[in-house]
């Protein structure tokens, strides 16, 4: 195989196994007023930076993409923010604008991203993961069970038993071809490498996730499978309510063909109380 082939090779797979959302065209200024930036420590030891929207009084809901993506992924939902909600979409750590300039592979550290721009007075959270982003909350919610008001997992990858590795992967993070790959495909392709390794470590923590969960995932979903849904019902049993949609038809970019959808179940996860539906 030629060194061109294996790039080509390795750009189509790290865009198809990995969770690319679809790009925005919308102008940088309408988004940039929106950024600011939180210095993060160990275990991330680097600034991130995220989008802020909304009515900063409300209800935080905080934004985790997939991999590989950005908090600009979130743009319609910026600037049209739901009524009274804090909204914030971060770059994930080694994402977007956020640091450090290699991959952070580790579920722990990118919760730690995400735990820094929880409420600094206390008050709890509603956060939002889509695809690998999902993994990534539920993290959050089983280490920090009082800091989390609920959860929607879209789209959400938690089943160890579903992650695969494609043949082009390994070869994708060979020098020198790893170097002709974007920061993003490269960094994507690293975390996805020991992502199945990760939800093992997280499966025997999922237990301690008692915020309200609320699962949304399309039947024709090829990137992450519909079986995770049932996984996320056996193994999040701790929490005081759920509730699951399935989105029949649909595939895995539901931020952005099933936007209805994922506004309904934000409002729904703001109003649900932690104790019961």
């Amino acid at each position: 195989m030629t060194m061109g082939r294996t790039l080509s090779g390795a750009a189509v797979v790290m865009a198809t196994v990995g969770c690319a959302p679809p790009s925005h065209k919308l102008p940088a200024e309408l988004t940039e007023p929106l950024r600011q930036v939180v210095y993060v420590g160990p275990p991330v030891n680097a600034e991130v930076s995220y989008l802020r929207a909304g009515d900063a009084t409300g209800t935080r809901v905080i934004l985790v993409h997939g991999t590989p993506g950005s908090a600009e992924a979130w743009t319609d939902y910026l600037l049209r923010p739901p009524a009274g909600v804090d909204l914030i979409a971060l770059d994930r750590p080694g994402f977007g604008r956020s640091g450090p300039q290699d991959a952070v592979t580790s579920l722990a550290a990118q919760a730690a991203a995400v735990v820094a721009l929880l409420p600094a007075d206390g008050r709890r959270a509603v956060l939002l993961g889509h695809s690998l982003g999902g993994a990534v909350v539920a993290r959050v919610a089983a280490e920090y069970p009082g800091r989390v008001s609920a959860l929607v997992l879209l789209a959400s990858s938690l089943d160890p038993a579903q992650e695969k590795i494609h043949p082009v992967q390994p070869v994708a993070a060979i020098w020198p071809f790893r170097t002709m790959l974007s920061r993003a495909l490269r960094n994507s392709n690293e975390e996805l490498m020991v992502f199945k390794a990760e939800l093992e470590q997280l499966q025997p923590m999922l237990s301690r996730v008692k915020a309200p969960f609320i699962i949304v995932h399309g039947t024709d979903d090829d990137l992450v499978p519909f079986a995770n849904v049932a996984y996320m019902q056996a193994h999040l049993g701790g929490a005081g309510c759920s509730k699951t949609v399935v989105l029949q038809g649909l595939n895995h970019f539901l931020p952005w063909n099933a936007e209805h959808d994922v506004r309904d179940a934000i409002q729904w996860a703001t109003s649900v109380s932690g104790v019961g539906c």
